[in-house]
Order: C-alpha cells, then structure tokens, then sequence
C-alpha cells in the first residue's frame, strides 16, 4: 500500500519569528490554535501554549521546504 496523499504547503508569506515569544523560528514552526488564538509558533511555544495537531487544532511545517509534516 502506498502513501497517494498530496503534500501540502504553506501558500503565504514564509514566517520567520514566533507571534507568541517572538523569537526566530527554527526548523520546523506551527500554524495551531492557543488561548490566544491562532497564530505562527515555535516549537517551545506550541509544546507551552499550543492545543496540539489535528484539525481544528494545528499543522507543523518545514520552514525551509515549507512542507506540512504533520497535522
């Protein structure tokens, strides 16, 4: 059996800073949901903050091939 889903990517401007600390970003970032509300984390912040992966909650991506990896 093989995997036929297509890869999804990030369409918009790439991020390159956290909306929650602000900082740079690393190698992976995530589009997920806070008590904030949503926005663009890091990893450290979506482990703190973040509501998990799945819809309706978030996506991690790639930031150099900006790739949906998981979510």
């Amino acid at each position: 059996m093989t995997n036929d889903a297509p890869i999804k990517r990030w369409l918009g401007t790439p991020p390159t800073t956290c909306d929650l600390c602000h900082g740079t970003l690393g190698k992976v970032f995530y589009d997920c949901a806070t008590r904030h509300g949503w926005g663009i984390a890091c990893h450290g912040c979506f482990l703190q903050h973040g509501s998990g992966l799945g819809t309706g909650r978030g996506q991690k991506y790639d930031r150099k091939t900006l790739v949906k990896v998981a979510g």
